[in-house]
């Protein structure tokens, strides 16, 4: 296993859902329905296909293209976000 991978991962993604539209979410549904495991585990299995498709398709991706493009491609792409963001476009 590569722990450096499982911990940037982890890290990353455990951050970037912290207080996000998801997570109140289920803050609302768990305290709506009272199904707390029921609520937990639709939210995990959600959120574990996810990640899964995007790895996959990380890796259909990667066979296709060079590293280095695949990186300007996303660099550019969070800029372009970003200016959105700033232009209050998006």
């Amino acid at each position: 296993m590569d722990w450096k991978a499982f911990v940037a991962a982890f890290s990353a993604i455990f951050l970037a859902e912290m207080g996000d539209k998801t997570q109140l979410l289920v803050l609302s549904l768990s305290s709506q329905r009272k199904a707390y495991f029921s609520v937990w585990l639709g939210a995990t299995l959600a959120l574990a296909i996810a990640t899964g498709l995007g790895v996959i398709a990380a890796d259909l991706i990667n066979r296709v293209l060079p590293e280095n493009i695949i990186r300007w491609f996303a660099g550019s792409l969070l800029i372009l976000f970003g200016i959105l963001v700033f232009l209050d476009k998006f």
